[in-house]
């Protein structure tokens, strides 16, 4: 078996891969944690899993929280026995990163544009929902050439309610529609409706700019709120970075 590690802003994802995916796990991203901390949080959670960590023999980790990468590096090794990949400038991906500085790509942004290559159908717009609204677009010969940061849905909202002196504190959810009845309401509105319409535009305007029509792929724990609500037909793909991952992992132990 082999797993997968995304460290993201807000929660880190286990993904545990055979022939094929099996299971993910999360945990909650926490910087004051140390590796032996994180090494009994992923032994307890894969035991009560009833994953077996002596059939691990290889895992591979991106990360966009660089104080945790060498902590959880060392929980993975301590717990499995296996080393990890960690997901840098000096790791073959097979992608082509045609930015001004490709250095400065994020790790999950490649991960992402990696399973998005492997998976679907290039063009790709790849939309990855969390903390920021990253958009990532991979051109028809299957090149990353750039995308756009938005702030996250959960950021915006909580700029509302720090910046303005009456609007209160509110967590997405679902909308009753477009048009509030209350300052709840239309808040989740603009949150969730504003993102919808995001992606939406990007999309036109992506495709308008790469003068074809693109697969548009969505990732990211706030997707379910979102997607809903968008014109555009977007495909949901959970596990799309650590499927990345994992096409990273085997490229580099062929």
């Amino acid at each position: 078996m082999i797993l997968a590690v995304d460290i993201g802003n807000t929660n880190i994802k286990f993904g545990i891969y055979e022939k094929c995916f099996i299971k993910l796990i999360r945990l909650a991203t926490d910087s004051t944690r140390t590796a032996v901390q994180y090494a009994a949080d992923i032994s307890s959670v894969f035991s009560f899993e009833k994953i077996d960590v002596s059939k691990i023999t290889g895992a591979v980790i991106s990360s966009v929280v660089p104080a945790l990468t060498g902590r959880i590096c060392d929980a993975v090794k301590a717990v499995t026995g296996a080393l990890p990949l960690i997901l840098g400038i000096h790791i073959k991906t097979g992608l082509n990163i045609k930015i001004h500085s490709p250095s400065s790509l994020g790790a999950d942004l490649i991960a992402g544009a990696v399973g998005a290559k492997a998976k679907y159908t290039a063009p790709c717009i790849i939309f990855d929902l969390g903390t920021a609204n990253t958009v990532s677009v991979v051109n028809k010969n299957g090149d990353f050439i750039g995308g756009a940061i938005m702030a996250g849905v959960n950021i915006s909202l909580s700029a509302l309610t720090d910046k303005t002196a009456q609007l209160p504190p509110v967590s997405v959810d679902f909308p009753i529609g477009v048009i509030g009845k209350n300052t709840h309401d239309s808040m989740i509105s603009g949150a969730v409706f504003g993102t919808a319409g995001a992606i939406d535009g990007f999309c036109e305007r992506i495709e308008a700019e790469l003068g074809t029509s693109a697969a548009c792929i969505a990732t990211g724990g706030i997707s379910r709120f979102i997607l809903p609500y968008c014109r555009r037909k977007i495909i949901y793909d959970e596990y799309l970075a650590l499927d990345g991952l994992i096409e990273i992992y085997r490229l580099n132990k062929a």
